[in-house]
């Protein structure tokens, strides 16, 4: 497939339990090398993360993956050019999703949750998410502990460390959008021709294994279609937020220097 990009405008895509805040540094290091950035929320996820913990939006807990993709989507179609796709976690799977759709000029999937069919079992994994998509939990909204946090997500930081953090990010989440996105909402057609893809995986994340990214990257079987996949080490799934997350920035900013 032709792989040249000329495109300047950047789209970030948040993971659960986030809004587009989470993206401000990314931002400003991408809008600082020229490019314009966007960082836009999933639906009923806007605001100041210490009022929404306060006060969840009353239909949060019924939005779904495909709500989702289809909020971005349509975020993307107003924008005057199609944009590179930077994503993370349920955010990089969202990627994956409007790559599919062709949506983006090219997908980076930073630590993406896993499609449809592609699972892990291991230890790590199971603990780390189980707790979210709890069946017996009905509709109800999820916002988990720092301890939780802490173990799932910045495992690579102190308990007091990731306080600061959690205050600063984490608001309640739909169970229903990690649910759907292991259902059909998030089935990929690995077969599609599709514009190139870097999948970023970390070493040390405990709720989406880099085991799991590999085998969510070796799925596309298109042989004409670009993908790269990168291992960092020392990391776990807080990546684009803890210590050194500009060696990754700068990682992807060079990956995509290369298709131009």
């Amino acid at each position: 497939m032709h792989t040249n990009i000329t495109g300047k405008t950047i789209v970030f895509v948040h993971g659960i339990f986030m809004n587009g805040n989470c993206w401000k540094q990314w931002m400003q290091f991408y809008e600082a090398k020229g490019y314009k950035c966007y960082a836009p929320s999933y639906p009923l996820h806007e605001g100041n993360p210490i009022e929404l913990r306060k006060n969840p939006h009353p239909d949060l807990g019924k939005l779904r993956f495909k709500q989702v993709v289809d909020s971005l989507a349509a975020f993307i179609d107003r924008l005057p050019e199609k944009p590179i796709l930077i994503g993370h976690s349920m955010g990089g799977l969202a990627v994956q999703k409007l790559i599919e759709l062709n949506k983006g000029v090219v997908g980076i999937c930073i630590q993406p949750a896993p499609p449809k069919g592609i699972m892990s079992f291991k230890w790590s994994f199971i603990k780390a998410n189980l707790p979210i998509v709890n069946p017996f939990m009905g509709n109800s909204v999820c916002l988990p502990g720092v301890k939780w946090f802490n173990y799932a997500v910045c495992n690579t930081l102190t308990l007091e460390q990731t306080q600061i953090v959690y205050d600063q990010l984490i608001i309640p989440e739909s169970r229903n959008v990690p649910r759907t996105s292991i259902g059909n909402d998030g089935k990929i057609d690995f077969k599609k021709p599709h514009r190139p893809l870097l999948f970023i995986a970390g070493d040390q994340d405990h709720i989406i294994p880099y085991t799991l990214n590999k085998k969510n990257f070796e799925a596309y079987k298109d042989r004409n279609s670009k993908k790269d996949f990168k291992l960092f080490t020392g990391k776990s799934h807080f990546i684009c937020g803890q210590q050194g997350w500009e060696e990754i920035a700068e990682y992807i900013s060079d990956w995509i220097t290369g298709l131009r």
